[in-house]
């Protein structure tokens, strides 16, 4: 449901895409053969022995070795023909995501590849896209790329090291705020040595762990194209920039349609990371003004994949003929991510949520059980922790590796979290919409807080102010869940409304943070470092899109910095713990739900491997059957 914020029905393609091109001249094979033979020989001036390596794991061994022949969770023979048609909400104005002017067509970052390229199968591995090895010292603290010679731009141009450093100068200048602030506090340099080698240098004193992997997934750009059109990387755009990846640009129909065709020219499709990838030869998107119309647009044929996000459509809706005819498959798939972090945000920016008993006092007032039981038919979870789904999250009293992190913060932690279990989200009746256990207990906090009831059934504080929180949707199907939380509020005296906007105000509002109350996502990793910066910093609290709630503290900045440091998976996993164990303690979210499967539907002519653990893959790895397409044809199905 929510639909993950309903933009989970288009699950972004991965952007970043190569494969080896058939004109690999023998020495340029047989030179990166004996580059990787003596990888770790060369020996660092400083930062310790060099390895010369196809890709870079941040803990232990990669999965794949040097000669891997395709991905284990592809069908290398699958075929390349057909359409995946998706379905996205609202509308778009513009086709530039690197900027924060306008709103971005769906999977519009899906031009642009990267030096390195990650797995489904892997949690923290990388390996070589437009770069086909790297060097870095034992301390990690810079990192060469050697670049493939082949790559090629759409346009035809050869992508260079030059193209690499202009793409880390323009994020690093021009990029999205929050993102520019933590560039500039990791990599202190990008250089190109020549037209297909590049170096970052990383700063000092900040953690390396990541660093080159986080170097290695940045989007690159042609220096020429922007050059020669003079575009603005800050100004939005409906012409896309020149990318390298497989997919280019066919039809925009704005706001309605975006038509992705594959690049026959493509200069990578025969690299061994691409094999039984990219299989579409379009991917098209359909835009709704809101679900009910999305819906209806699939049951008609409109598009032909969806991710279902609602579990009232889930439960009660698939009972139109094309599935009970056969023609449309609907399917339960294994899902190992982390849940997403789905929640109610709070402006930390308010005065009116400085105190941490209100903010405890409206997480009671969500009634999930109910929810789940009338809403949702019992399909979803609760979320309670950052890293929910994972042995990330934090359980029970802190352990003695998480006390001796958390036991010199002391006296800034919020209460209880050196002495009690984790924060958990509070329990309700199924029976009622509202618990009358916690509106006690919600009512005896606010009391404390000093927002007292009034005769006319609203709280007010010393100065006869209101506790008014304006709660934001664009989601006509989600009313039926916000409006029992707005009347929940109701009865506890707090002056709550639902506003729902329209799309674009919404993105409007959130980003420039005019809101009391939104539905937002927490999306974590298993592996995470820098980005945690960029949701929870307080460098970024008043800049970050990422940080909706404008969180900022100073032991959460000092434990951010621990789990950059952490040296294997142990370490890692006891400070991701630490630091979860005091977010929740904050209150600033009220989690929501998750589930731990991907429900989709789909016309039945895609077919797909076993599911790797982190992604679904339908827009990557999934192919068309063409036989199957031509027998829905001839039924009317299509």
């Amino acid at each position: 449901m929510r639909q993950d914020k309903a933009r989970a029905a288009t699950a972004t393609a991965s952007a970043s895409r190569a494969r080896w091109a058939a004109g690999v001249s023998a020495l340029t094979a047989l030179a990166a053969a004996v580059a990787l033979l003596t990888a770790g020989v060369a020996r660092a001036q400083d930062g310790g022995a060099v390895q010369t390596r196809h890709g870079i794991s941040t803990f232990g061994e990669l999965k794949y070795g040097p000669d891997f022949a395709h991905l284990d969770y592809v069908n290398p023979e699958a075929p390349v023909g057909g359409e995946m048609s998706v379905w996205a909400f609202g509308s778009f104005d513009s086709m530039h995501p690197y900027t924060t002017k306008g709103r971005a067509g769906a999977l519009s970052s899906i031009f642009f590849e990267s030096l390195l390229e990650g797995t489904a199968d892997e949690p923290d591995s990388a390996y070589g896209l437009l770069a086909e090895s790297l060097e870095y010292p034992e301390d990690r603290s810079w990192v060469i790329f050697n670049m493939r010679p082949e790559a090629r731009f759409s346009d035809g141009t050869p992508v260079t090291a030059e193209d690499v450093v202009f793409s880390f100068e323009t994020l690093r200048d021009k990029g999205l705020p929050s993102f520019r602030a933590v560039i500039r506090k990791q990599i202190a340099s990008a250089e190109a040595l020549d037209t297909h080698r590049v170096k970052f240098t990383f700063a000092e004193d900040v953690p390396t762990r990541d660093l080159p992997l986080v170097a290695g997934g940045l989007p690159v750009f042609s220096k020429t194209y922007y050059e020669q059109s003079g575009a603005d990387f800050e100004d939005s755009t409906m012409t896309p920039a020149v990318g390298s990846g497989p997919y280019i640009l066919e039809e925009v129909d704005v706001g309605q349609t975006l038509v992705y065709r594959r690049n026959p020219d493509y200069w990578g499709w025969a690299l061994p990371i691409n094999q039984g990838r990219y299989n579409f030869e379009t991917i098209r998107v359909e835009y709704y003004a809101d679900y009910n119309s999305a819906f209806e647009g699939f049951k008609g044929g409109t598009y032909t994949f969806r991710n279902e996000a609602s579990s009232l459509s889930w439960a009660t809706g698939y009972d139109f003929p094309a599935v009970r005819e056969g023609a449309v498959v609907k399917r339960e798939l294994p899902d190992g991510s982390l849940a997403p972090g789905q929640a109610f945000v709070m402006n930390l920016r308010r005065e009116k949520f400085q105190d941490p008993r209100v903010r405890e006092a409206l997480g009671l007032m969500f009634n999930f059980e109910w929810s789940n039981k009338t809403l949702f038919y019992g399909l979803y979870a609760r979320i309670h922790s950052f890293w929910e789904n994972s042995d990330m999250a934090a359980t029970g009293l802190p352990s003695e590796a998480e006390l001796a992190l958390l036991e010199p913060l002391a006296d800034t932690l919020p209460e209880g979290v050196l002495t009690e279990d984790a924060v958990m989200a509070p329990s309700s009746s199924a029976d009622r919409q509202i618990d009358r256990g916690n509106l006690r207990e919600a009512s005896r906090l606010l009391n404390e807080a000093g927002w007292i009831v009034g005769d006319d059934g609203l709280r007010r504080n010393a100065d006869g102010e209101t506790l008014k929180i304006e709660v934001l949707n664009d989601s006509q199907t989600f009313d039926r869940v916000l409006n029992p939380f707005v009347e929940n509020l109701r009865r506890l005296g707090v002056d709550a409304m639902l506003n729902r906007i329209d799309n674009a105000q919404m993105t409007r509002r959130e980003r420039t943070f005019d809101f009391d109350m939104v539905i937002g996502n927490y999306p974590m990793t298993l592996t995470p470092g820098g980005g945690l910066e960029q949701y929870f910093g307080c460098e970024s609290a008043e800049t970050s899109i990422f940080n909706l709630a404008g969180y900022c503290s100073e032991p959460v900045d000092a434990l951010i910095e621990e789990v950059k440091a952490a040296e294997d998976r142990d370490e890692l996993r006891v400070a991701v713990r630490a630091l979860d164990r005091v977010l929740r303690a904050e209150r600033f979210w009220i989690p929501q739900w998750f589930k731990d499967v991907h429900t989709v539907a789909y016309y039945d002519m895609y077919e797909h491997p076993e599911i790797p653990p982190y992604a679904l893959g339908n827009l990557d790895f999934w192919w068309w059957n063409a036989e199957k397409a031509a027998q829905l044809e001839a039924e009317g199905a299509l």
